[in-house]
Formats: structure tokens, sequence, C-alpha cells
């Protein structure tokens, strides 16, 4: 018998709110949470927006010290496991801190003290880099810090794989519980890379939009798209097992019954042409959480407005869903946020419990006409009134990395 586990708690930093419900109705009216970036000067740089987070102040989640030691990336992983840990109502003094983890990815880490110590390093010499430079740096932090704030001594990991790292991170607490690891995991992904070598790297790939109206910049599945817009931000749940949740009455918003993850081992940055990673792993999520293809109501799209993967994930979604495709309700959370990197799996995967929970499925902001071979309901116009029993969640990142969730409603 499988350990059944449940969303008990959800915490969001995005560029359109640094809570969870300012989020989701930010996404309910179609506020598009794009502009011109703020942090560098674009003067030299072709891709001159971006979706920032805005009006944080880390003082306001921890103590002002404490995030002095942390960079963008980590607070805002930080902020997100508050709210997150606070809405789940858990007591840390009556529980098992052992039993308690933590899975939370970052993409990238910070390249910002990365840009500012290389600076230093070749201006002042080696003997000016910061000493906290390597634990500010690297990936992992955004897990250590929040286990460190929180007291949270159990299992502490974070999973990296590029966009789909907040979907792995999610599915790998998932399966943590199952296996009888833990009883409460804290899962989710964050990332803050809105950087001069970050934007660089990015538009001399080709796959940030140049395109300088914020409303037509991030225009998932439309014929007009050109690539993403970056974005920030964090989102993180706290997953634990129904036993767990039960026996401290806990609030329950959904149940997360499946998760699929597989490689398209084809190329370092484009998808598989004919989709079938992304399918598979949607198809390894709807075996693992024992549904069938037709009751699958809603898919939140990886959806990043480029050519490659809004056609072949549109391919992905008929392969694993077949006729039914066409039935289900699609749509792109990134229409009003960017593309949240590392952290877009932790926010998409929130979108979807609260599109449970409310019945409704927010629509795909900017999309105007499909763009060839986007023949599915992607939500266009408005967003709709409809009941969503099972929800699924795609990432697919660079390396060919694809991971698909799989959430319910709860029922007893």
């Amino acid at each position: 018998m499988k350990t059944r586990v449940v969303v008990t708690g959800m915490g969001a930093i995005t560029p359109i709110g640094n809570d969870v419900e300012s989020f989701w109705n930010g996404l309910k009216e179609k506020k598009v949470g794009i502009g011109p970036i703020t942090q560098f000067d674009t003067t030299e740089y072709k891709a001159k927006l971006a979706a920032e987070v805005k009006d944080f102040d880390p003082k306001n989640y921890m103590d002002p010290k404490a995030a002095k030691r942390m960079e963008r990336f980590s607070q805002f992983a930080v902020a997100a496991s508050k709210e997150a840990l606070e809405n789940s109502g858990i007591d840390m003094e009556q529980e098992d801190p052992y039993r308690v983890g933590v899975c939370l990815g970052s993409g990238i880490g910070s390249l910002q003290a990365m840009e500012r110590e290389h600076s230093k390093l070749l201006e002042k010499g080696p003997g000016r880099v910061n000493p906290l430079l390597v634990p500010m740096m690297i990936c992992n932090m955004a897990a250590g810090n929040v286990a460190i704030q929180f007291g949270l001594k159990g299992k502490c990991f974070n999973v990296v794989t590029a966009c789909a790292t907040g979907t792995h991170s999610i599915g790998e607490a998932f399966r943590s519980i199952q296996y009888g690891e833990a009883d409460v995991m804290v899962a989710g992904g964050t990332e803050a890379s809105i950087a001069p070598i970050g934007v660089a790297g990015f538009t001399s790939l080709t796959a940030l939009t140049t395109v300088l109206d914020p409303m037509r910049a991030s225009i998932p599945f439309d014929q007009d798209r050109s690539g993403f817009v970056m974005g920030e931000g964090a989102g993180v749940v706290v997953l634990e097992s129904l036993e767990h949740a039960v026996a401290r009455n806990a609030t329950i918003y959904a149940e997360v019954i499946g998760y699929g993850s597989t490689c398209d081992a084809y190329h370092i940055t484009s998808p598989a042409e004919d989709g079938s990673g992304a399918a598979r792993a949607m198809t390894n999520a709807i075996q693992d959480g024992g549904i069938r293809p037709e009751d699958v109501d809603y898919v939140n799209a990886h959806g990043t407005s480029t050519h490659h993967n809004d056609l072949f994930e549109t391919m992905a979604i008929k392969s694993a869903l077949g006729d039914h495709a066409r039935e289900v309700k699609i749509n792109s959370t990134k229409s009003m946020i960017g593309h949240l990197l590392g952290a877009a799996g932790g926010v998409e995967f929130i979108t979807c419990v609260k599109s449970i929970q409310d019945g409704f499925v927010h629509a795909t902001a900017g999309l105007e006409t499909e763009g060839e071979g986007c023949d599915l309901d992607y939500t266009k116009g408005e967003g709709v009134s409809s009941d969503v029993n099972v929800a699924i969640s795609n990432s697919l990142g660079f390396g060919g990395h694809n991971a698909s969730i799989l959430v319910k409603k709860f029922e007893q």
C-alpha cells in the first residue's frame, strides 16, 4: 500500500505578488508582471524586459543579519518557505525535526555573487574575494538556509535540472515521503538570475525575446512568440504523509498522486522534436497515479513562449493524452510571470493546487492567434470556471530533463 502524500502548505514570491493569494489573484486577473529590467543598465543589451519581483524586503521574513549572509535566490526560498510553513500550521516544537526534510532547488544559484566577486578578483586580487562567496553562491544553499532558519533536520537535498528543477524537487520530495524517509517535506524551487551575465548568456543563445512591449513579450503558443522572458521568485510547498496530516488535524489542499521523469537524450537545449520524452514523463506520472489519461482535466504547460518548446510540448500532450488532448484545458502561467527557471515548477504546482481549490483555470495572457501546430485549447482570452479534479504540471529543462507531476482533489 503506497503512502498517500498531501499538500498542506504553500508559499510564493513572484513577479505579480509576494504571497500565494496575491499571486493567484493576479493570475485570475491576467496581471502581467513583465517590465523593463531595473537591476542593471540594459543599454547595450538586446533583451530589455524581465519579470522582476517587486517590493521584496528580506527583513520582513528573516533576521537582517541572516539575510546579509544570503543571496537573493536564498532569501526568496526562505521567504516562500516561511509562508508555506505558517500556512501549513505545523508546529516544529511538536515535531521530530529529523522527520521533517527539505528538497528545494535552484537552477543556477547566484550569478550576482559570481559577477561581483569576479570583478573584485580582477581589480583587487584574490585576497579581496569575499570569504562567503562559495557558501552564498552555490545552488544547494537555498535548501540549507531553509533548513537552518526553521530547524528542519531531516533529509535535506536539492535537484538541479535547469528549468525542470522545481518540479523534480517536489517529485523527489513526494517520493521521499512515499518511501518513508520523512513525514514532512518542504519542497519547491527558487531563482534570481536577472543579472548581466545571465541575460547576456540567454540572449546569445537566442532564447530570450527582444520584444519591447511587455504585453507581447511572453505569449506562449502564439504565432508571434519569439523567446522567453526571464523571471525570478520562489514557489514552495509543504508535503506530508496523509497519516501525519490527519494526526495533527491539518488543512489538506490537494493530494499528489503521480510523478514522472525522463530524459530526451537528444540535445542540450532543444526538446526532442516529436515530444516523446515529455510525453513519456506525463504517461509515467499518469500510470504512477493509477488514473487514465481521460481523467486529466487540466495541464499547466511548461509553455515558455519559444518556438520549439510550445510546438513540441503540444505534440507531447497529444501523444500522452490521445484524443482527450482536445478536451483538456491547457494554460501557461509564464504568460504573466515569465520563466522563473528553477522556480517555475514550484509556482506552477501551486497554480495547479489553486485551480483545483477554486475550480478555475487562468487564461494564457497575450495569446491572440495560435502558432502553426499549436492547435489545442490553451485557455485563450479569459480564464474559465471549470471543475478541476486532476491537474498535471509539466517542466522541461535544458539537458533534455522532463518532469511531470500529478495533483488531485483530495478525497478522504
